[in-house]
């Protein structure tokens, strides 16, 4: 199967005409082998920034709308109220609707946890799939704004969501850093920055429930607090 980059084919995928005359869509044609693409969906009011599950028929299976979207950089916030002062900070010409939280993506090698670049920095958002059957997690992200650090720090919020998982994870950005992760959160391959890559490598599906999956953030507070008891009475 092959991942591209968040919006890597910056075109409508669900018009069939611009999926038609793309290369790539031709390619998965002759080749047959699964893809999963970063590119739009319209939809009523606007478009989504989506990742489109195609199997080796090019057949679209699977569709997932990326759900936390960047404010002033993807969405205008309160537009309804401060609409037309906000749009001034902004070079948006249009804005894009927010993907439903609880989707489900579907490929040809089962149920996937997905996220979209801004995504990563929400740990529920990845753990609400995998509670309800992803196998594995994948990321695709456009950094090409961004510095190394920024990029090591993207890289690393990915690392932390395969951990809480316990799920192998593939990340494919446009200008790094793309990898390999394991369910421990060990990079097995990372790319280099701006260099022009790819890689193959096997990944498995797993079936683990950790504890983060199966209960949440509820035991960070339970923690904190248990912490905090032991503490005074160890003082007292």
């Amino acid at each position: 199967m092959v991942l591209t980059p968040e919006t890597a084919l910056p075109f409508f995928w669900t018009n069939s005409n611009q999926r038609q005359n793309s290369s790539f869509y031709q390619a998965i044609l002759e080749k047959k082998v699964p893809a999963i693409v970063g590119g739009f969906a319209l939809k009523e009011g606007g478009y989504t920034n989506s990742l489109f599950s195609m199997d080796g028929e090019g057949n679209i299976i699977g569709q997932y709308d990326k759900v936390n979207l960047v404010p002033l950089g993807e969405f205008i916030p309160f537009s309804e109220i401060l609409g037309k002062f906000i749009r001034k900070l902004s070079p948006l010409e249009a804005t894009l609707i927010h993907g439903q939280p609880g989707q489900q993506f579907q490929t040809t090698f089962g149920k996937v946890t997905v996220g979209i670049c801004y995504d990563s920095a929400f740990a529920e958002h990845f753990r609400r799939q995998t509670a309800k059957g992803g196998e594995f997690l994948i990321t695709a992200s456009n950094d090409a704004y961004y510095s190394s650090t920024i990029l090591a720090q993207h890289h690393a919020l990915d690392v932390m969501r395969a951990i809480e998982n316990h799920r192998w994870t593939i990340r494919a950005t446009n200008t790094g850093y793309s990898g390999f992760i394991d369910p421990h959160g060990r990079t097995q391959w990372i790319s280099n920055q701006n260099i022009y890559q790819l890689y193959a490598d096997t990944i498995y599906r797993d079936y683990t429930q950790t504890f983060y999956v199966r209960w949440g953030d509820w035991l960070m507070p339970v923690l904190l607090i248990a912490g905090i008891t032991l503490l005074l009475f160890k003082n007292e």
